[in-house]
């Protein structure tokens, strides 16, 4: 029995070895045959201009330098969310969760529709001077907040 397993190993080995062999001599056939790419697709010409052409044309127009916007102008840009030049009373209440909790009268955290009427709706009545339901830059000017006295020394 010890023979037989001796010599099943034998062979298997042999097997396994003459296997290998061919694999190796495939490989080496396969890598000595030289393989060329296609060569790449011709680029196409590159215009060239005429004798006496301009090398480059006019310089474009300066731009206009931007002018430095006023802390009103800025104020207002901030509110006047499409750019319309107009705020409406959708984007003046977009951005003021600040002044939310000064109109929340209850302090639930919620606002009712009455406390908000009071507060915002007189306000902006108050600033749409011509009733157009929209303030312009001039009328938005007019619900600056009022400026708090700073201390002249800070000791």
């Amino acid at each position: 029995m010890a023979v037989s397993r001796f010599l099943i190993g034998g062979v298997a080995s042999a097997l396994m070895l003459t296997g290998g062999l061919f694999m190796w001599k495939g490989y080496t056939q396969i890598s000595e045959e030289e393989v060329v790419p296609d060569p790449p697709p011709a680029l196409p010409a590159i215009p060239v201009a005429a004798v006496g052409a301009p090398k480059r044309g006019p310089s474009p127009p300066a731009l206009p330098a931007a002018k430095e916007a006023s802390r009103e102008e800025r104020r207002f840009n901030r509110f006047d969310r499409d750019r319309n030049d107009r705020i409406s009373r959708v984007e003046l209440m977009s951005s003021r969760t600040a002044a939310f909790r000064k109109l929340d009268k209850d302090g639930n955290n919620l606002l009712t529709f009455e406390e908000w009427a009071a507060a915002t709706g007189q306000r902006f009545a108050g600033a749409d001077g011509d009733k157009s339901g929209d303030l312009t830059r001039a009328e938005f000017a007019t619900t600056a907040p009022k400026q708090a006295a700073k201390p002249k020394c800070s000791c």
